[in-house]
C-alpha cells in the first residue's frame, strides 16, 4: 500500500499559534510545501492566504501535489455568505481541496435549517467549480448520537441534491485539531468517532484528521475505511517513524 496517496500533510497554525514570527511562520509554511512535493504526498492542507504560494511551487517543480485549504476555521460560525466569499478566493487562488468548518455549535443548539442549508449552498458551490468538498463536524464537539447526526444529515443532503457520481467527492471529516477539550482529551480523529462517521456517513467518504501519529495508526485508518488522513506528521508516518504532533 502506498500510504502517501492517503495523507493530507497539514500545517495549519498561524504565527501566534506556533510562538514564531511572520517570517519565521512563512518559512515553515514553505517548507511543509516543498516537503509535500519531494514525498509526493497526496495533498498539502494550508490557511487560504498561503494558496497561492503553494500554486506556484507546485507548479513550478511540475508536480501532481493538489492544494486543499479550510474554509471558516477553526470555529465554523459564519454566515453562509462568508463561507461562500472565502470559498470562491481559494479557489481563484487555486485550491483544489475546500474543507468547511460545518456550524457544530448551531446544531447543537437545534439550528438544523441554518446548517442544512450552509452545507447546500457551498456544495453546490464547490462541485460546481469541480473541486473536493469536505466538511469538518468537529468530534471532539459532539457526543457519539450528535456525531451520528450530523455526519447522517450531511448525507442526507447531499444524496438528496446531487447526483450519485458526485457523492465522492464529498467528505465528512472529523476535526478542526484546534478545538479545546477538558483534561487534554483527545480532539481529533479516533477510533469510535471514525466508526460512527463510516457507518452513518456512507456512501460519502471519510476523513480522519487530528491524531493520526505513526503508520500503524495511519493503516488502521485506512483499514477502517477512511479515504483521505489529515496530519502534521505526513513525513514521519510515510517513512514509520512515530511523532508526538496534536494533529
Amino acid at each position: 500500500m502506498n500510504i502517501k496517496q492517503y495523507l493530507d500533510a497539514t500545517y495549519l497554525k498561524t504565527a501566534e499559534q506556533a510562538n514564531l514570527t511572520e517570517a519565521e511562520n512563512a518559512a515553515v509554511v514553505k517548507a511543509n510545501i516543498q516537503e509535500a512535493i519531494d514525498e509526493e504526498f497526496k495533498l498539502i492542507m494550508i490557511r487560504p492566504n498561503w494558496v497561492t504560494l503553494a500554486k506556484q511551487m507546485i507548479t513550478a517543480a511540475r508536480s501532481k501535489v493538489t492544494i486543499g485549504t479550510v474554509i471558516d476555521f477553526p470555529l465554523g460560525q459564519s454566515p453562509v455568505e462568508v463561507k461562500l466569499a472565502e470559498a470562491q478566493l481559494a479557489v481563484e487562488n487555486g485550491a483544489d481541496d475546500l474543507d468547511f468548518v460545518c456550524n457544530y455549535a448551531a446544531f447543537k443548539l437545534g439550528d438544523i435549517g441554518l446548517v442544512k442549508s450552509e452545507i447546500l449552498a457551498c456544495t453546490q458551490y464547490g462541485l460546481a467549480q469541480h473541486k473536493i468538498v469536505k466538511w469538518i463536524i468537529e468530534v471532539a464537539a459532539l457526543n457519539p448520537q450528535q456525531i451520528i447526526q450530523l455526519t447522517t444529515l450531511i448525507k442526507n443532503v447531499v444524496i438528496a441534491n446531487f447526483k450519485e457520481d458526485c457523492y465522492g467527492q464529498v467528505f465528512v471529516k472529523s476535526s478542526t485539531g484546534f478545538f479545546v477539550t477538558p483534561h487534554n482529551e483527545p480532539n481529533g480523529a479516533t477510533v469510535q468517532a471514525i466508526i460512527l462517521m463510516l457507518e452513518n456517513g456512507f456512501p460519502l467518504p471519510v476523513k480522519a484528521a487530528g491524531g493520526v501519529r505513526n503508520y500503524e495508526e495511519a493503516l488502521d485508518m485506512v483499514r477502517l475505511g477512511v479515504k483521505r488522513i489529515g496530519t502534521s506528521a505526513a513525513k514521519q508516518i510515510a517513512h514509520g517513524q512515530a511523532h508526538d504532533s496534536a494533529y
